[in-house]
């Protein structure tokens, strides 16, 4: 992925306003990223965990999305990304909803996937970070990661149409 700043990452958000993307929390650390591993840029709001972001390239350029998290029920129970397929136990994988972009989003409308509660996907898909047993497959890890961003790409679509 393209290394990005704050101000790239600001102006490519489509389900909010310029106003929202202003003040949503940029992380400071992306001079640190690993950005040769990472297939998107997720972050969750340290002020408001229920806050996620995410930040793509498209075919159209970078597209930002903001998420919503839903409320964990705190049950243990095993869980799948749908982004990665990575399994995990407890709070590892949330339902993160994102309002679709231009009026279908200002009429209420919204698409979700459940995915890594860290938004991690391209660190447990190349080994970087684990969560547990992962299920076998017989694909490379290069086909694992085109499944991934065609995954990603077909909901970011779901938002922007």
């Amino acid at each position: 992925m393209l290394v990005l700043t704050q101000s790239v990452i600001r102006a490519s958000f489509v389900n909010c306003t310029q106003g929202e993307a202003k003040r949503l929390a940029v992380p400071n650390d992306l001079e640190f990223r690993p950005w040769d591993d990472l297939d998107f840029l997720g972050w969750r709001d340290p002020a408001a965990p229920q806050r996620a972001y995410l930040v793509a390239e498209a075919e159209d350029g970078l597209v930002g999305v903001a998420l919503r998290a839903a409320q964990q029920t705190g049950r243990v129970r095993r869980s799948m990304c749908s982004f990665c397929l990575t399994n995990h136990t407890g709070d590892g994988v949330s339902l993160m909803t994102a309002r679709k972009a231009g009026r279908d989003g200002r009429q209420g409308n919204s698409v979700g996937a459940y995915v890594c509660s860290d938004l991690a996907c391209s660190l447990y898909l190349r080994g970087r970070k684990h969560a547990g047993p992962r299920m076998h497959e017989t694909l490379s890890v290069e086909e694992k990661i085109e499944r991934t961003r065609a995954t990603l790409a077909a909901f970011l679509r779901k938002v922007t149409d």
